[in-house]
């Protein structure tokens, strides 16, 4: 059965990205001081100003508005007056986190009736979160959402490098694929579109963009003569960042996650510390996920994870492996009760979410990426002798 399937991406110049990348350089600089911080920052910026908001609890300080001009200036906005670093008015709007929130965070339902060490801290929120992973690309992730990021990721280098020294930071990224069944077959179609300066052609930015973008990430064996490219298909693409559209945290979370192949769950990840489930339970799940594909217990897995606030345990643990699975979604759900601890303070340990690390993750994809503890494989063998 012929399918296709589309997914996208941003660059980190972006105006929702350039939020993302500054709450989370805010929250890396915070847990680089007092690990045990407690955060929800968020941002939005719009020409000539980046407002920072949202909930911080610590001892220390951090000087926030110097954080965003040098995020600002490190993803390149460097020119121009309509959002540069070195002309931006910051506001910042932060308070404490709401002592009823705490309550329930600094000493959990299962803690209070005797629990250990693990359960001391509760969820922060109630929602549900979800991971994925498939076996169709050797990061475990859909094929659709690894060119696409791999596309805004060579935007950015191209760009920095001086290899294409007019473009500019905004840009966007799309691959459709076509599917034989559940197995990619082809690359359909390809969008791109780049922000740049006035003095490039259209005619040599398609050129360029189709040579040293396009080519130098898709593999050859993807593509065929009946592939189509789309390269700022609108023309002129000049005017962009946060001087074009408004940009807000939180709001590019299916370009964060599976590229739309999975559901997404009910928050945002940039800006929160990790006792926020949204964010470290969405961690764990991908983990979890990954280690069962690669494991060989299934070619395709999907899991939910729900929580309620002050709670420690998950209130409900959800398997869906699309008919793919070696042993029963059933079977799988207990194998993974068995071998993973998904209360907050394991997670926390387990993948060492109290460091500076979440800046990184800001800007293509928090999976899929080799460097972030989630994405390691060091269950997968302890998981094969369920085979």
């Amino acid at each position: 059965m012929k399918r296709f399937f589309t997914s996208e991406s941003v660059t980190e110049g972006h105006p929702d990205k350039v939020c993302d990348q500054i709450a989370d350089s805010v929250l890396d600089a915070v847990l680089a001081q007092d690990e045990n911080a407690r955060a929800a920052i968020e941002c939005c910026a719009t020409t000539g100003m980046v407002l920072v908001m949202g909930e911080l609890t610590t001892d220390c300080y951090v000087d926030i508005s110097r954080i965003v001009k040098n995020t600002v200036r490190d993803i390149g906005y460097t020119q121009g007056q309509g959002f540069s670093y070195n002309s931006l008015a910051v506001i910042t709007a932060i308070h404490g986190q709401s002592a009823d929130i705490a309550l329930g965070v600094d000493n959990s339902l299962e803690h209070k009736a005797g629990g250990g060490d693990y359960d001391a801290i509760g969820a922060g929120d109630q929602g549900m979160m979800f991971g994925y992973a498939v076996n169709e690309t050797e990061e475990l992730m859909p094929l659709t959402a690894v060119l696409s990021q791999k596309l805004a990721m060579r935007l950015a280098e191209v760009r920095k490098s001086g290899l294409l020294p007019y473009l500019r930071p905004d840009g966007k990224t799309q691959v459709t694929v076509e599917y034989d069944g559940k197995k990619p077959v082809r690359v359909d179609t390809v969008v791109v579109s780049a922000q740049h300066d006035d003095r490039v052609t259209q005619e040599q930015l398609k050129r360029d963009i189709r040579k040293h973008v396009i080519d130098a990430v898709i593999d050859a064996r993807w593509l065929d003569e009946n592939t189509r490219y789309y390269i700022n298909p609108t023309g002129r693409f000049e005017i962009g960042g946060p001087e074009g559209d408004s940009g807000l945290t939180g709001r590019k979370i299916i370009v964060d996650t599976y590229g739309g192949r999975c559901p997404h769950g009910g928050g945002a990840f940039s800006g929160k510390d990790s006792t926020k489930v949204d964010r470290s339970a969405a961690y764990m799940a991908r983990y979890i996920c990954k280690n069962v594909v690669a494991a060989g217990l299934a070619d395709e897995c999907e899991l939910q994870l729900a929580y309620a606030i002050g709670v420690a345990n998950p209130v409900s643990l959800f398997v869906e492996t699309f008919g793919s699975g070696r042993v029963s979604d059933e079977k799988l759900a207990a194998i993974i009760r068995e071998n993973f601890d998904l209360r907050p303070a394991a997670i926390i340990e387990k993948l060492g979410l109290r460091r500076p690390v979440f800046r990184e993750t800001a800007a293509y994809g928090h999976f899929g990426r080799a460097q972030f503890p989630w994405e390691q494989t060091d269950m997968a063998g302890a998981l094969k002798k369920y085979l």
